[in-house]
């Protein structure tokens, strides 16, 4: 088994051009990351990374050794997956990374379901707002919302997110209700993280720029704030719902409102074929409002 000693270490380096990286992704601390690769490189008596203060690379004879290896690794990832097939009951880690916000409230009590009816599956949830690289990062399955970037990844639409302008009603009394998004300049309008709201204007998608009194990069601060009546909010149904059925929150300039956006299951082109990724998205789109 000497062989394979050092092996996964130099992979995760050479894929995260860094061994406080590759650590990470590997759960190990950075110096036996850097004894295994050291020791892979005595022992077959090559350099395979170039090192300096800020930066690692593969050098030619890393580079040839990296794609033998990733071939190798690769196809014991695919050997355990036909076995897990074989068996048909998905187990092992299964790592999974979401927005914070809609992780809370959607994601974590469908992933709770999920291990009482395959407790086989251990499961790491990240909740960030980041957009976490899934190959760097040891990543099985994202949730992602809205557009996505063109990349290798495979994507499954799992659900949809609808954003409303709102407010509560005493504001509405006090300021008026606005018709136009012209009118959106006379309102205290409660910005996020950015300062422009996203309509359908005649079939066009367009951005109004608006201005208000507070910016939060939180959505159940801009929540709160419309509730008291603060000015108008543009926030996804999952913060408002509740509101808008008790009519604590009343939406405006629906004529206007976007199409709706996609919440999308992602996941690495070699993961399609895992029970416990293929389970999972299956049971998130089953179970997702």
């Amino acid at each position: 088994m000497q062989g394979w000693e050092g092996v996964c270490e130099f992979v995760a380096v050479a894929e995260t051009d860094s061994f406080t990286a590759a650590a990470r992704r590997l759960g190990i601390s950075t110096a036996q990351v850097s004894r295994q690769v050291g020791a892979l490189e005595r022992r077959l008596d090559t350099k395979l990374l170039y090192r300096t203060t800020r930066k690692v690379s593969l050098t030619e004879e890393g580079t040839l050794y990296y794609r033998h290896c990733r071939q190798v690794l690769d196809g014991l990832d695919e050997a355990e997956r036909a076995l897990s097939s074989l068996k048909g009951t998905p187990q092992g880690l299964l790592k999974i990374t979401a927005p914070v916000a809609y992780g809370e409230k959607y994601i974590l009590p469908i992933v709770n379901d999920f291990m009482l009816n395959y407790p086989s599956v251990d499961i790491n949830v990240e909740l960030t707002n980041r957009q976490v690289n899934l190959i760097d990062a040891g990543i099985d399955l994202a949730i992602r919302i809205g557009k996505l970037a063109d990349s290798t990844l495979m994507a499954k639409r799992i659900s949809q997110r609808i954003n409303f302008v709102c407010a509560s009603p005493a504001y509405l009394k006090r300021f008026g209700e606005p018709h136009t998004l012209s009118e959106l300049s006379q309102h205290n309008c409660l910005m996020g993280n950015y300062d422009y709201w996203r309509f359908i204007d005649q079939g066009r998608e367009r951005q109004i720029k608006v201005a208000g009194t507070l910016q939060c990069n939180t959505g159940h601060g801009l929540r709160d704030a419309a509730l008291k009546g603060l000015g108008l909010a543009q926030l996804p149904n999952y913060y408002i719902s509740h509101d808008l059925e008790t009519g604590a929150l009343v939406p405006v300039l629906n004529s206007y409102q976007e199409p709706n956006e996609g919440v999308w299951a992602l996941y690495p082109h070699n993961r399609h074929l895992s029970p416990k990724v293929r389970l999972m998205v299956d049971f998130l789109a089953a179970k997702l409002p």
